[in-house]
């Protein structure tokens, strides 16, 4: 029995091929070098990669749920962003290893009795895979995928021989912005709403669902803080008690938890320092966490245990963590 288990994720794996799929979207696919299957995921997951320069930075599964012999993430090229993108689209990646972590799925597709995918851009990666297990599964879904041009519809020629009439393609440039609110009409109360894109296109469907009546069954990832996030720019100081280091730090207007943190533990792991992927997630042993992440959702704040210390802050003079 125990040869027909799959073995463990190795720490490295090979990046077999890489794939240019739409304008600034480029495709890696990864192998194990000894051909064994790869664990098995689930829709919503990703993975994160540790890049030639060690950076860190975390992708969707977005390749078929069923596929165990490679895991795929698209990557679209950031020219504003920390690197991470960059340094895929401009290395020469194929033949070599990466660090790989995971997967873990943070956005799961739950059961429902029906299903609206919402997708802006490089957002459609977690929900390709959803359509592919729920058009494998046989249940009613639509997804629509807004980009700026047709040119940037990534998985566009997938998308539309999998599900065909239930894929909307939106190019802004030649049909606006994508009908939020028609859409969400259009779908029957029941069904789950599931959206990833831009902040303010999560921002307005998120409100969008909170006032329809009755209220709409909402599940989001971000790969960027919300609009709201990215206004607060209120942030007081307070200090942060590291249990297990035994240190007891300053944390000033102007700087991040996770940057004081750092300078004394500079081991603990990190990704988009934007509060949406959770690597960063630690426990919260005392004190009162101020949540500006997108993991934690708001039902959750008030009991939870953990914050991600790249956004989130104090909302009391000391906070403890288990560091």
């Amino acid at each position: 029995m125990s040869s027909e288990l799959t073995p463990p994720a190795p720490p490295r794996l090979l990046v077999r091929q890489t794939r240019w799929i739409a304008e600034g979207v480029v495709e890696l696919r990864l192998v194990r070098r000894d051909g064994l299957p790869l664990p098995p995921w689930e829709p919503g997951a990703h993975v994160e990669l540790t890049l030639p320069s060690g950076l860190r930075r975390s992708y969707s599964l977005c390749g078929d749920p069923t596929e165990r012999a490679a895991w795929t993430v698209a990557v679209h090229l950031a020219p504003a962003g920390r690197g991470g993108s960059r340094e895929i689209h401009t290395t020469a990646l194929v033949g070599r290893e990466l660090s790989v972590e995971g997967p873990v799925n943070r956005f799961p597709l739950l059961p429902a009795p029906g299903y609206l995918l919402l997708a802006g851009g490089i957002g459609v990666t977690p929900l390709l895979s959803m359509a592919r297990a729920l058009a494998a599964g046989a249940l009613p879904w639509r997804l629509v995928l807004g980009a700026r041009d047709r040119s940037r519809l990534a998985y566009a020629e997938e998308l539309t021989a999998l599900g065909g009439d239930r894929v909307r393609l939106v190019p802004e440039d030649e049909a606006g912005l994508p009908d939020l609110a028609a859409e969400l009409a259009a779908t029957p109360p029941g069904h789950a709403v599931y959206a990833c894109g831009p902040a303010a296109m999560l921002d307005a469907v998120t409100e969008l669902c909170r006032t329809a009546v009755p209220p709409r069954a909402l599940h989001v990832e971000r790969f960027g803080p919300s609009v709201e996030a990215e206004e607060d720019m209120e942030r007081g100081r307070f200090e942060v008690v590291l249990r297990r280091s035994g240190l007891r730090l300053a944390v000033p207007a102007d700087r991040s938890l996770l940057e004081v943190v750092r300078d004394r533990v500079p081991d603990v792991p990190y990704s988009c320092e934007e509060g949406y992927c959770g690597s960063c997630e630690t426990s919260v042993l005392a004190g009162n966490p101020d949540h500006r992440d997108s993991v934690i959702g708001p039902q959750e704040r008030a009991t939870a245990t953990t914050m991600m210390i790249c956004v989130s802050r104090a909302a009391s003079p000391v906070i403890e963590l288990d560091l």
